[in-house]
């Protein structure tokens, strides 16, 4: 019989051969918003509106920095699972990545006008976020409680000072 331990199917996951769709998912999504940021993305950004343009710039800045933490995190299990690394020293290495990236509200000024194909990029980085912490706290016992709400649509006070602020110019 067994020791009585639940078995944790993300530990298994991520410490089997059925983590490399996971990571190819990841670092595929970091490649194509890499990709639309530094060609289509900034053609389209040139046509939005100011408060739309500084709200795009804005999520550039949070997707960017959500996708290399994943990114990271991603590189860490991998580093893990084929060896280079104890699942000690991973612990250890990704307290330094962070997976709690917030987003505008949807109801942010200008959110309706950022290009579709951005927006795309933006769910699918929160989804795979989401994902990839609910599986941390699994293997690695990470308290969710502490984190507060998943990040996708939590209050941001420097989102909401941008929306004022964008509110405030855009009257006058």
């Amino acid at each position: 019989m067994g020791s009585g331990q639940p078995i944790k199917l993300a530990e298994r996951r991520v410490f089997s051969d059925s983590f490399k769709p996971l990571y190819n998912e990841g670092m595929g999504l970091v490649e194509r918003a890499a990709e639309y940021l530094d060609g289509p993305g900034r053609t389209e950004a040139k046509k939005l509106s100011r408060l739309a343009a500084t709200l795009y710039a804005a999520e550039s800045m949070r997707l960017t920095t959500r996708l290399m933490q994943i990114a990271s995190w991603l590189l860490l299990q991998r580093a893990a699972n084929s060896g280079e690394m104890t699942r000690d020293q991973v612990a250890s290495e990704k307290s330094k990545v962070r997976l709690d990236t917030a987003s505008a509200p949807d109801h942010a000024i200008g959110w309706n006008e950022l290009p579709e194909a951005f927006m795309h990029l933006v769910h699918s980085s929160l989804s795979l976020q989401n994902l990839v912490r609910l599986m941390d706290e699994e293997i690695y016992g990470r308290d969710a409680a502490a984190l507060g709400p998943p990040p996708a649509r939590r209050s941001n006070p420097v989102s909401d000072q941008i929306s004022l602020l964008n509110t405030a110019f855009a009257r006058g």
